[in-house]
């Protein structure tokens, strides 16, 4: 079974975000596998364990995604590939281009992905690539069956459960619950140090996509602060409620 991982490299969730200049610092950051991915990754081992085959994981980003993809590989992963060209990132829009457009070269019977980043958490990525490549996509999978080419998943369907079926090809998301990400090993850790990652850059790929979001300012939110009561009337508290919305939140 050929099983491709789609991989993000995230902010560690313990950390502090510190902004200067409207920007996330990144300066002394611990970065890791995004924790929805890390469902996938041990999925996708479980399967080459059961069925055979080998797992590849693909991740789209800057140098120090690297260090996400030798834990990947660490954990069991066959192979690594590293998307890393800056003239590839850009938005969802723009990164399922190029993941899909990277996919199209290869051999594949299922893709996994995480059911959304840690950091941006649009939760658009995978299912755009699914959309792109013309194969179904099964969303936030708490469980996951294979027989022949027939797929059951149990999807988590925001605090109900579906039962979901397809056909493989197929491409499915990582919700929590899927499985218990395993840790690496030091034999594993030594052994991914030595696999050899591919690394694709512009050149390699046809894609001429722009990005149709850009990020103007990054900012924190406001501090809460007490509630405030609105005195007199029906008709004057909805009133002042208006303004306050309008005026001061610019929430309307």
């Amino acid at each position: 079974m050929k099983i491709l991982v789609l991989m993000k490299q995230t902010f560690d969730t313990e950390e502090k975000i510190v902004l200067d200049g409207g920007k996330v610092k990144e300066d002394g950051v611990q970065f890791i596998i995004n924790p929805y991915d890390e469902y996938a990754i041990e999925e996708a081992i479980v399967l080459r364990d059961k069925f055979g085959g080998e797992v590849t994981v693909v991740t789209l980003g800057p140098a120090r995604a690297e260090e996400a993809l030798r834990k990947a590989l660490a954990m069991g992963a066959d192979h690594g590939v590293h998307i890393n060209d800056e003239a590839l990132f850009g938005d969802e829009y723009k990164a399922a281009k190029v993941l899909a457009e990277y996919i199209k070269t290869q051999e594949y019977d299922i893709i996994l992905g995480g059911n959304m980043s840690v950091d941006d958490g649009s939760g658009q990525v995978a299912v755009r690539v699914a959309e792109l490549l013309g194969i179904p996509h099964i969303s936030t999978i708490t469980k996951l069956e294979i027989d022949g080419t027939k797929v059951t998943a149990h999807r988590d369907a925001e605090g109900d459960l579906e039962i979901v079926e397809a056909t493989l090809p197929v491409l499915v998301t990582a919700q929590q619950g899927l499985n218990e990400p395993r840790y690496p090993s030091l034999l594993g850790i030594r052994k991914a140090n030595k696999i050899p990652l591919h690394v694709v850059g512009a050149g390699d790929l046809n894609v001429s996509a722009s990005a149709k979001n850009e990020v103007v300012e990054t900012y924190l939110p406001k501090e809460k602060t007490g509630g405030r009561i609105l005195k007199g009337d029906t008709p004057t508290r909805v009133k002042e409620l208006v303004s306050l919305l309008r005026n001061e939140d610019k929430v309307i």
